[in-house]
This record gives structure tokens, C-alpha cells and sequence, in this order.
């Protein structure tokens, strides 16, 4: 496995020129975030992740967590002393508040870094982001009391936190969990159930660990109307905020999953274990949205990560690999690398990668103006731009995730398929991330079940509008950039006629709204992408740097002529309908339905 390069060039180029960031740093309370301060701390940053965290993540996938006959986990080597560094450091507290101890930069900052994390480690850095989560939700709507208790343990990580939502009879579906809380006569509850695939449910590279558990109360009505959400510690907190007795939570198993290894995955069984409300009883779907949607950008940015590595990898193997005679070449070989089709599928990951770090700090900037500009509307509309751009986030990041680390393998051939290279790690570890926090066909149809209908259309089709303003910027560029610009303007429009025909479509017909929501969805990825590329080429044509406006304008090119065309081909799956979808019923699409001819 290749080691590890932080791309900094390109998180700062993303940040000053293409999102917008120095914007950012002037709004109250980022003043101290300026973007030389930025700079250098994601330079810092960088060196930690590449030489501390990376060199773990091969060993980890190796050796994988254990739960040990106590009942507790133990992490790989070396994982518990990489954590106490990362503590020590505080680079999980850099975006969170300082009234807590945290750095109070801006949630794109903490974004960029989440990225590095990601790239050197997946396993190891979902630790961190799940405790994020539970931060976000404890912000948002714990008491002050329970903030004070918890929040700056865990904003400094000493102490973590996890989402217990899933229940292995509900899935996706939370309103049908079965978990119980029963009121104390102290005003705690009694938490009774069992939860399924938690994230780092247990391990032995934190003190305590904070579990935020959904669970129904007697008489809560049916469904998602009658969850709370409630705090549930590993250990009990003394008055004098020390560790007491360990509560009643117990792991009964880590699951044994295709990738993420390292990352302990487990069931966890709660026997009236000592529960603490958050917010309202039958409130906990709003709180599980605060964490998941703070999540779901996160994992978005795990698909442009591990895309990273893995494009690291391949672009390696490809300068060094030596295998047949390029055409024009001299010599016995030629490296693969000097190969047209080897060339695509490095450019295709280059500008894709390019084009999804560009999308996920555009939603990380919006999140910062939705929560800081002065300007009430402008803070809502921010708003609905982060509601728009999430789900297109995290469905496309992951996808492309998948799609992306799926090309550096085939780069690297027979050796890219055998476990020893590490090249097979990336594609095992991003498959998980389609799929949780929100499978990417919810994400699908909460664009457009949520998100599309908002204000009647209008905000949706206003960004679309945004976006049509890189035309003019294309065509004041100069002649080379026509050919992005005719293409654009032929997405745009296509992608605006599929708009349309949802907002129509779905008053009377949600199923097949719902039918077509995740060629849709790709549709805003695709097009998003690319507008994003274009922006950065007329940027990068404005600086002094000729060969990074060079490189831009060729990744945008590359983009706009051989992936955009890509989105207008969906646009007829995007308006099919549900007929055919339920043409067949489940017999006729099982074997049994099938006749042997003699």
C-alpha cells in the first residue's frame, strides 16, 4: 500500500477559490480563521494524519477489533496510543465550540480535515465523526446541566459517542423500534432493548463512552411520533463529574463485515440501564435528524477520501508499472500509465475527486453561513441550500466512492485484486458508506420528497439558476472555454425539464416521483460536479499560476465532454414512472417464475 499524501494544494485552492471561504472567515466569529491560518493548520493536520494515522490502517484491516470474554473490545495495535495523540492534539475539537474547549473554527475547516482522517484511516476516524454527531445533537437540544457534563469530555475526546438507532426488526424503518424507556422515580429512565450495528459501541481507546439512544416511552404513539432520545453513558457520572459504576449496557457481539475491520461494529443489549432524556419525550426524530444530517456530509466526504487513497495508489502503480510498448514509444516498454485507456480512468478519477472535494466544502461553507451570517435570510436560504445539497452529497459522494476506487483497482490489474497491495481495502471499506447513515436511495427520496417542494419549487429551481450563472462567467473566458459552457448549458437544461416534471408529477403521483428519484439525484450530482469544475477553471485562469490554470481547465473540459453527457442520459429513467417498476409481481420475479422449454 502507497503511503499517504495529504493534499493540501488542493483543499486550499478549493477553499480560497472555489467556495468561497475567505468570505467565511469574515463572518462573526471566524475572524481568528483566516485562510493563511488555515493553511497552515491543515498542513499541520496533514503530517499527524500521514505519518501517525495512515501507517495503522493496513494493520488494522489485518488484524480487525476483538471482543475479549469480559465483554469489552479490544482496537488493533497501536490504535489506542494513535487516539491518545489525536486527543493530545485536539484535532477533533477544532471546528467545535469554544465555550467547551473547542477551536471554533468553521465546519468546512473541520471538513477539510474529516477528509485527511478519512484518507488515512476509515475505520479509525469513525470514532471521531459518530461523536460529533452526538455533540451536534447534544448542542442543539441538551440542557445545561447535561452539556456541561458531557460536552467538553467529549468535544476534547477523551470521551466519545455513539447513535444507537438501528434494531434488528426495523432497519431503516426507526418508528418500528421496540426499545423501552421507563421513567425512574429520580427523573432518569430505565433503557430496555437491544440496538444493532453501532459504530464503535465499545473499545478501549476512551475512558467513557456516551451512547445516545432512541427509545419509546409507555403510551408514546405509534411510529416515528413516539420516539425520545436519550443520553446513556457507559459509565454512571458521579456528582463530582468522576466515573461511577458501569451501567447496564452490554456488547454482545461485533459484527464480521466486508471492510472496515478495525472499526468495532456492535450489538449492544440494554437491561434497564440508567438512561437520561434529552429535549422532550416523543421529540427524538428531531434530534436523530441533528445527528444525522451532521453526519451524512461526513460520510459523503468518506467516498471523496478513500477515492483519494485509492487514485494515490493507482496513479503510483500506473508511472511504475512496465507492461507493453505505447504507440509512438521506443524502447522494449512503456509504462502503463502512457496507455489511453489507462489515462481515463486516472483522468476520471482526477476531476471527479477534483469535483467532489469542491462539493462537499461547498455544503460544509453554506452550513457556516447558515449558522453565522448576521443576515437572518441569508442564514435561511443558506439553510436551504445545505438542505438541498446534503442528500446529493452524501448519495453521490459515496457512489462516486464506489465507482471511483472500483477504477484504481482495475488500474492496478491482477495485483490490485489480491490483498497484499491494499488496493482491494478501499473498495471493501467505501462500500458501507452507500449505505449508512440513510441508504443512498433515502437520500434520493428525501431530495425529492423534502427537499424539492420547499417554498413550492422555487427554492430548488433558484439554485439551479445559480448555478446557470457560470454560463456568462464561461463565456467571458475566452474561446476555450466554449466547449464546457454549450455542454453545461445542454445539462442544465435537462436537468431543469426533469425538475419540472417531478414538481408536476409528484402533487398526484408520489410513487413515481419516488420511481425516479435516484437518476434524478445523479442528475444534480453530475451537473453539481461539473458547474463546480467550471468555476474552479475560470478561477484558476485568473490567478498567475499558468500551470494550475492549465490543469484546471483541462479537468473541467475533461468533465464537461466525457462525464456531464452522462446526466441528459438519465433524464428519460428520471421521468419513467412506477409502472413498469410494479409490472411484475414478486412471483414473476423469482426463478419459479421461469418455464423450461424442451
Amino acid at each position: 500500500m502507497s503511503e499517504y499524501q495529504p493534499p493540501i494544494a488542493d483543499i486550499a485552492f478549493a477553499l480560497e477559490h472555489v467556495v468561497g471561504y475567505p468570505d467565511i472567515a469574515t463572518l462573526p466569529g471566524y475572524e481568528h480563521a483566516d485562510l493563511d491560518t488555515v493553511v497552515e493548520l491543515l498542513e499541520q493536520c496533514g503530517e499527524f494524519m500521514a505519518e501517525i494515522v495512515a501507517p495503522l490502517n493496513r494493520q488494522g484491516d489485518i488484524q480487525g477489533s476483538h471482543l475479549k470474554p469480559d465483554g469489552t473490545v479490544l482496537t488493533p495495535d497501536g490504535f489506542k496510543d494513535a487516539y491518545q495523540q489525536y486527543v493530545d492534539a485536539g484535532w477533533g475539537s477544532v471546528p467545535l465550540p469554544e465555550e467547551y474547549g473547542g477551536g471554533g473554527f468553521p465546519r468546512a475547516v473541520g471538513l477539510a480535515i474529516q477528509e485527511m482522517f478519512n484518507s488515512a484511516n476509515l475505520a479509525f476516524s469513525l470514532c471521531p465523526l459518530l461523536t460529533q454527531g452526538a455533540i451536534d445533537a447534544l448542542l442543539h437540544y441538551g440542557d445545561d446541566k447535561m452539556k456541561n457534563r458531557y460536552l467538553p469530555k467529549m468535544v476534547s475526546g477523551e470521551w466519545t459517542g455513539t447513535m444507537n438507532l438501528t434494531e434488528p426488526q426495523a432497519g431503516s424503518d426507526v418508528g418500528a423500534l421496540t426499545t423501552k424507556a421507563v421513567k425512574n422515580e429520580d427523573g432518569s429512565y430505565a433503557i430496555t432493548g437491544q440496538k444493532i450495528f453501532i459504530t464503535y459501541g465499545d473499545h478501549d481507546m476512551a475512558e467513557q463512552i456516551v451512547h445516545l439512544v432512541l427509545a419509546r416511552t409507555p403510551g408514546a404513539p405509534e411510529g416515528t411520533r413516539g420516539i425520545s432520545c436519550f443520553i446513556v453513558p457507559k459509565y454512571l457520572v458521579n456528582d463530582d463529574e468522576s466515573l461511577g459504576e458501569r451501567n447496564n449496557v452490554e456488547t454482545v457481539s461485533l459484527e464480521h463485515k466486508m471492510g472496515i475491520h478495525a472499526s468495532p461494529t456492535c450489538v449492544l443489549s440494554y437491561e434497564n440501564a440508567t438512561g437520561y432524556l434529552i429535549g422532550e419525550e416523543n421529540k427524538g426524530m428531531r434530534i436523530m435528524f441533528v445527528m444525522m444530517n451532521a453526519a451524512r456530509l461526513g460520510v459523503g466526504a468518506q467516498g471523496l477520501a478513500v477515492a483519494e487513497r485509492a487514485y494515490q495508489q493507482s496513479l503510483e502503480y500506473a508511472q511504475q508499472r512496465q507492461q507493453g510498448l505505447a504507440i509512438g514509444a521506443t524502447g522494449a516498454t512503456s509504462a502503463i500509465i502512457e496507455f489511453p485507456d489507462v489515462r481515463r480512468m486516472l483522468m476520471t478519477q482526477r476531476a471527479s475527486i477534483a469535483a467532489l472535494r469542491y462539493l462537499m466544502l461547498l455544503d460544509a461553507s453554506y452550513v457556516d453561513i447558515s449558522t453565522h451570517d448576521p443576515d437572518p435570510a441569508v442564514r435561511a436560504r443558506a439553510d436551504e441550500i445545505v438542505g438541498i445539497l446534503t442528500p446529493i452529497c452524501k448519495s453521490f459522494g459515496t457512489d462516486m466512492g464506489n465507482e471511483l476506487t472500483s477504477l484504481a483497482l482495475q488500474i492496478q490489474g491482477g495485483m490490485g485484486f489480491i490483498e497484499e497491495t491494499g488496493a482491494a481495502q478501499h473498495v471493501r471499506d467505501v462500500r458501507i458508506a452507500a449505505i449508512y447513515e440513510g441508504t443512498n436511495g433515502i437520500q434520493a427520496a428525501d431530495l425529492v420528497g423534502r427537499k424539492l417542494g420547499v417554498r413550492g419549487g422555487a427554492s430548488i429551481l433558484e439554485f439551479i439558476a445559480t448555478m446557470r450563472e457560470v454560463e456568462t462567467d464561461l463565456a467571458n473566458a475566452g474561446a476555450d472555454f466554449d466547449g464546457i459552457r454549450e455542454e453545461l448549458e445542454r445539462q442544465f437544461s435537462e436537468l431543469e425539464r426533469a425538475t419540472h416534471w417531478m414538481l408536476k408529477t409528484g402533487q398526484g403521483d408520489p410513487n413515481s416521483l419516488l420511481a425516479g428519484s435516484t437518476p434524478y439525484l445523479r442528475m444534480w450530482g453530475l451537473c453539481t460536479s461539473a458547474w463546480l469544475l467550471a468555476r474552479a477553471a475560470v478561477a484558476a485562469a485568473k490567478t498567475d499560476d499558468a500551470s494550475l490554470a492549465d490543469n484546471q481547465l483541462v479537468l473541467a473540459r475533461f468533465y464537461a465532454q466525457q462525464i456531464l453527457p452522462q446526466s441528459g442520459s438519465l433524464l428519460g429513467a428520471a421521468t419513467a414512472g412506477a409502472t413498469d417498476l410494479f409490472a411484475l409481481d414478486a412471483h414473476s420475479l423469482s426463478g419459479a417464475a421461469r418455464k423450461v422449454r424442451n
